[in-house]
């Protein structure tokens, strides 16, 4: 899957496109490249719908001109003269950022647990044979379940950065993933259960998501009918329901550049409690096996990890070299600088500030899934939701929906609740009355990076409408 030659090839590219920005006078510029290779097998109706493999990738360009900067992209080297003027030309037209520079070179340490040889030597046939696996372990715990969607995927990836000040550095990593959606058809009942799972590692054969969905699809079935209440109502989101909203509302909230613009329900709160006095959150770019661990952030800035709030107060925010200087330049902020908390989409884009693995933590004690149920005493269990693409990163607010929801009465599950709508405010909901759990799972995320979060039980802040 993996040539063996794909990073050379990738720093040989960058260190062409380098020598023609140095042959045309060019003194700041930034190459980057990536390339992707996989194999995927797509599942649907309980059988297996299509595999594919394949890859993509290419060169993206940055170049500074007197604080001004330009950005353009390429496949093949050969057109790297056309994109480097075009970089230039753009540079040229683009309003001059005051103390913007590339950062110079530093060294960076190795991070281990990204790359997994095995991942790479894994055909289309071992994933078709996992998909079989998963099929049947899906049917061998319920007869009535069927695995309607999902699929199953491994990457390799290689990535190089080259720059006029010296850095030099590139790298491989890898991703085994996979995701289901399980549904049971019924007595007219239909319930489903999305769940996923993904590593740098490679996965089991019939990773722990797998019964899960098998769980949920069934903990849904028999919806009974329950009296909505006005107020707040304590809820216990698992770490899949939390997820989706946290991962909206908080990574955009810690931005540098968001905070200094008042685009953040935290600006002006540094040193301020602003969520509850146990409570920390931490962005940890160099986790070892870290789904989003880097030795190097977008612009090539040794990562590391920060720590953003602690026992409650915001101390730090996470930035890139540009967003930095372009805040002090505008006079928002007396004084910033990178964070290596620089993040790329991909070579198509210049890199903006972001997140890498964010984790909430708390130093109170942390109890199991059924403590917290008897703790509640009375409220919702919430396990995933629809439409956290839509809550307010700015404000915090949100209005979503969910089908997979359970009501709890004398900390007792009592039964699933057909939907309801959930709304609230995510600064509110962290601020008071609120216990995690012992179980952190790695999470994906709408925005940037990683979420690293365990079930979460919220006694404030959240709303639930049932229908």
């Amino acid at each position: 899957m993996l040539p063996d030659s794909a990073l050379e090839r990738l720093q040989d590219g960058c260190q062409t496109i380098a020598t023609k920005c140095q042959n045309l006078g060019i003194s700041s510029w930034e190459v980057v490249a990536t390339q992707s290779y996989g194999h995927q097998v797509d599942i649907e109706g309980g059988k297996i719908s299509l595999a594919a493999g394949g890859g993509e990738g290419g060169y993206g360009i940055r170049i500074l001109d007197e604080g001004r900067f330009g950005y353009a992209y390429l496949v093949d080297v050969h057109s790297a003269e056309s994109a480097i003027n075009s970089a230039l030309s753009i540079a040229r037209m683009s309003p001059s950022i005051d103390g913007f520079v590339l950062p110079s070179e530093q060294p960076a340490s190795k991070i281990d647990g990204l790359y997994d040889r095995s991942i790479t030597e894994t055909t289309s046939e071992d994933l078709l044979t996992q998909a079989d696996a998963i099929i049947s372990e899906v049917a061998s715990l319920d007869k009535h379940a069927t695995v309607t969607g999902g699929g199953i995927g491994v990457s390799a990836n290689a990535s190089a950065i080259l720059t006029s000040e010296g850095i030099d550095s590139g790298g491989l990593t890898t991703t085994h993933g996979l995701g289901v959606q399980v549904s049971i058809d019924l007595d007219n009942q239909l319930t489903s259960s999305w769940q996923s799972s993904s590593s740098r590692s490679k996965l089991p054969q019939i990773p722990d998501c797998i019964p899960k969905a098998v769980e949920w699809a069934n903990l849904t079935r028999n919806p009974i009918k329950v009296d909505s209440k006005q107020g707040d109502s304590p809820i216990l989101m698992t770490s899949e329901g939390f997820s989706p909203l946290f991962s909206v509302i908080i990574p955009s909230a810690i931005k540098g550049e968001k905070l200094a613009r008042q685009e953040s329900f935290w600006s002006g709160k540094n040193g301020e409690s602003v969520i509850a006095t146990d409570l920390n959150l931490t962005d940890e770019a160099t986790l070892p096996g870290g789904k989003s661990s880097r030795s190097r952030d977008g612009e090539g800035v040794p990562t590391r990890v920060n720590q953003l709030i602690e026992s409650g107060k915001l101390i730090g925010s996470l930035w890139s070299t540009r967003d930095a200087a372009q805040q002090i330049a505008e006079g928002r902020i007396d004084s910033a600088k990178t964070t290596g908390s620089a993040i790329r989409s991909g070579h198509q884009s210049p890199p903006t500030s972001g997140c890498s693995n964010l984790f909430l933590t708390s130093s109170a004690k942390s109890y199991s899934y059924n403590d917290m149920i008897e703790m509640m005493e009375e409220g919702y269990i919430v396990n995933s939701v629809m439409g956290a693409h839509t809550a307010n990163p700015t404000s915090g607010d949100f209005s979503v929906t969910t089908s997979s929801i359970l009501r709890v009465e004398d900390g007792q599950i009592i039964g699933p609740i057909k939907q309801a709508g959930m709304s609230g405010n995510m600064a509110k909901a962290l601020a008071g009355g609120i216990k995690l759990s012992d179980n952190v799972r790695p999470q994906g995320s709408y925005s940037s990076g990683t979420m690293y979060l365990p079930d979460v039980l919220l006694g404030k802040g959240i709303r639930i409408n049932t229908v």
